[in-house]
């Protein structure tokens, strides 16, 4: 017979949510679910509502901004136990970029206006997560900036 285990080992073990209190992490699997992407398809899309993000289980998702009608630039690749998707944060809640499946990815959607208001209710838990939520959103734009440098100068063809 095989055994259905349920989402909070997959949770727990994801290195975003290394150390977190266990009474917390069984808070936010309640907001979590499975969810797969095949080669190409979008997990979210520049200027639509942000309302959740991604802990990467497996495979690989590239973040791409759109410029004046220009193709999409591919600005960054985030692989297996890395997040995407901070935009549920902030207001106004709409996504600042793509995320595209680069192959099939395999991750674990958080219900982000679930979490926020179990945010909202419990400060200690709103606390942690946004501790864990700011060095990848610093790392990001930085990631975005050095980005942007390097199309700058790069010889135009």
């Amino acid at each position: 017979m095989v055994e259905i285990e349920g989402l909070g080992p997959l949770v727990a073990t994801h290195p975003f949510f290394t150390g977190m209190d266990p009474s917390a992490l069984e808070i936010i699997v309640g907001c979590c679910a499975n969810a797969v992407f095949k080669t190409g398809a979008h997990l979210y899309r520049q200027g639509e509502p942000a309302d959740k993000f991604y802990l990467i289980r497996d495979g690989l998702v590239t973040l791409e901004v759109y410029v004046g009608g220009r193709p999409a630039i591919a600005i960054e690749t985030v692989e297996a136990g890395e997040i995407v998707g901070w935009s549920w944060l902030v207001s106004p809640y709409k996504w600042s970029n793509d995320a595209r499946a680069s192959g099939t990815v395999r991750a674990i959607s958080i219900d982000g206006a679930c979490l926020r208001r179990k945010m909202e209710a419990d400060r200690v838990l709103g606390y942690e997560i946004y501790k864990r939520f700011l060095p990848v959103m610093a790392r990001r734009l930085l990631n975005n900036r050095e980005r942007i440098v390097e199309l700058a100068t790069e010889p135009a063809t």
